[in-house]
């Protein structure tokens, strides 16, 4: 009998793709649109639609009796949480781990420079013919925290390197020893949050993490401190981060939000000292070369019964 692997990458496009049909396969293409390619009770191996409306994509979990293998093309899995509960025993759900290392630690960096260096009020002086001189904050010799230390928050380590900063702490959500040093767990995080210049978060979205930014902590952060978000909107209350930015003791730099997309009249928009772009770190064109990596090399394993690569959980 033949079973569907579901690409949301056009399989023809996908050089050293392995051939599959003498395994008992077949490739099939959706990427979330309206019409299913094939009965999705055929489908052993889905790759879930990236950057795509979850309704559809979520949905159809539930009439694929067949699945094996979930593979997500982002690092977090927390949107496909609604579908989980209508999979049967033994579903392998796999993220996308390294495929946006890169990107979203370029865009940390780019967010933590532009606020510091005060690079929206440069924009907004350019539109209105103003040249706004000035003395403004340097990344070099500040002590930066990052909340979330996998792969995405190493990667913002590495480009951190260059920029002389005098220390960077790292929290994950257990202790452990790295060759940079120390990694603490988020018990510690209380005590590390007076003496951070920069804080940025790259964690996963969990019950641990979501609303782990509230006023208490934000509380904690020094006069002047910039909170940088890469990770989820939800892991920060927006009403509490409102509170500070407004009185103007913390600067935030979101590439996510709570709501979101943040709707129109929101107050986070013109909130002082907040910079916003529209969760646009993993949305660049190194995706695209290393979601196809990933893929040939999850699939070649999957025929091969080999051990799958970014295992996040097996559902029970």
């Amino acid at each position: 009998m033949t079973a569907d692997i579901w690409l949301s990458l056009p399989p023809d496009e996908l050089e050293d793709l392995p051939p599959v049909a003498g395994a008992g396969y077949r490739y099939r293409y959706w990427n979330g649109g309206p019409d299913f390619p094939a009965d999705p009770a055929e489908c052993v191996f889905y790759t879930y639609p990236y950057l795509q409306p979850a309704e559809i994509s979520v949905r159809v979990l539930s009439e694929m009796t067949s699945l094996r293998v979930i593979q997500t093309l982002s690092a977090g899995t927390d949107h496909l949480a609604p579908g989980l509960a209508s999979l049967h025993p033994g579903v392998r759900l796999c993220n996308a781990k390294g495929v946006h290392d890169a990107s979203t630690a370029e865009l940390a960096l780019a967010l933590t420079l532009a606020s510091l260096r005060a690079l929206p009020s440069f924009v907004r002086g350019q539109d209105a013919e103003e040249w706004r001189a000035g003395f403004y904050p340097s990344l070099a010799d500040k002590s930066v925290l990052i909340v979330g230390y996998g792969s995405i928050g190493a990667a913002i380590e590495d480009r951190l390197a260059p920029f002389e900063c005098a220390r960077v702490a790292r929290v994950a959500r257990a202790a452990r020893t790295t060759a940079r040093g120390e990694v603490h767990g988020l018990a510690d995080v209380p005590s590390l949050l007076p003496n951070a210049d920069v804080v940025i978060l790259s964690t996963p979205l969990t019950e641990r993490t979501k609303g782990l930014v509230d006023a208490e902590f934000l509380a904690q952060m020094k006069d002047g401190a910039l909170l940088v978000n890469v990770a989820r909107g939800q892991v920060v209350d927006t009403q509490a981060l409102l509170a500070e930015v407004t009185t103007g003791r913390i600067t935030a730099a979101l590439d996510v939000t709570d709501p979101e997309p943040l709707p129109s009249g929101h107050p986070l928009w013109h909130a002082p000292g907040v910079l916003i772009s529209p969760h646009v770190g993993g949305s660049t064109s190194a995706f695209r070369p290393r979601a196809e990596r990933l893929l040939i090399r999850q699939i070649a394993r999957f025929v091969a019964g080999e051990p799958l690569d970014n295992l996040v959980l097996t559902t029970e």
